[in-house]
């Protein structure tokens, strides 16, 4: 696979940072935009982009944060607080970058011509807003923040959508997954996966207190199941077709 880092010129002026990583061969796949957490495109992000590039997806990975303090920041740096504020006011600026960001894929010589978001902590709504209005066509939410907030968002909302979480996640309280649970009982294309005992952040290995391992598995194997169901039309990532053995205290709900 081929890793670079390029310069997308923003819609709005200026231009931002992307990680983008192509896989091997010639042939037209689907491709995966990773919406960040707020510490940015760090050794985390860039290391689930490689893991779906060597499934043979493409994936980039935007730096969302260009307009205030750009670059990836250590977990400990206060700076991931201040350039993520005021939270709804960055979301909705960061549309326009993953849009531009999806635009760009759309040069690359493989693309397929359809795309998922992949949103972690910060940029979980992206998971939402991408399908509901930035072109893509499918959306995955790990461990996503601030999701009460964009639940209506879903409404209208008919491309496939997988949200996951840890029942332990400090951003995600009992009345945010209450909310949530309820969803796919209305809406068949919405799956929604709660592990017990599972913090916030479990898909970075670089947050050891939080990282776990089985459900990182589940949740890569969700994403690449969507990815797989959008390189053949007509396809619908069932969320029973990838479902993991169970094991005690850390099933699904």
């Amino acid at each position: 696979m081929l890793r670079k880092d390029i310069k997308i010129r923003s819609s709005e002026g200026g231009e931002f940072d992307c990680y983008l990583v192509t896989p091997d061969g010639g042939g037209k796949v689907p491709a995966i935009v990773l919406a960040s957490a707020v510490h940015g495109v760090d050794r985390d992000i860039r290391a689930i982009a490689d893991e779906f590039a060597a499934h043979g997806y493409i994936a980039a990975a935007p730096d969302l944060f260009w307009r205030s303090i750009p670059g990836p920041l250590a977990r400990e740096d206060k700076r991931t607080a201040q350039r993520s504020q005021p939270r709804l006011e960055k979301i909705r600026a960061g549309e326009a970058d993953m849009a531009d960001t999806l635009a760009e894929v759309r040069k690359q010589p493989q693309f397929s011509g359809r795309a998922a978001v992949i949103g972690f902590c910060y940029g979980g709504p992206y998971a939402i807003l991408g399908p509901k209005r930035l072109g893509y066509d499918a959306g995955i939410s790990c461990h996503g923040t601030q999701m009460l907030d964009f639940i209506r968002e879903l409404d209208g909302v008919t491309q496939p959508v997988c949200i996951i979480w840890g029942d332990q996640d400090h951003q995600a309280p009992a009345p945010v997954l209450d909310a949530y649970r309820a969803v796919p009982s209305r809406m068949k294309n919405v799956e929604v996966h709660i592990f017990p005992g599972v913090l916030h952040g479990y898909m970075m290995r670089e947050n050891a207190k939080a990282f776990h391992q089985q459900t990182r598995d589940f949740s890569m194997a969700r994403a690449l199941a969507i990815l797989e169901a959008l390189s053949a039309p007509g396809r619908f990532p069932s969320a029973a077709s990838n479902q993991p053995a169970a094991t005690p205290g850390r099933t699904a709900s």
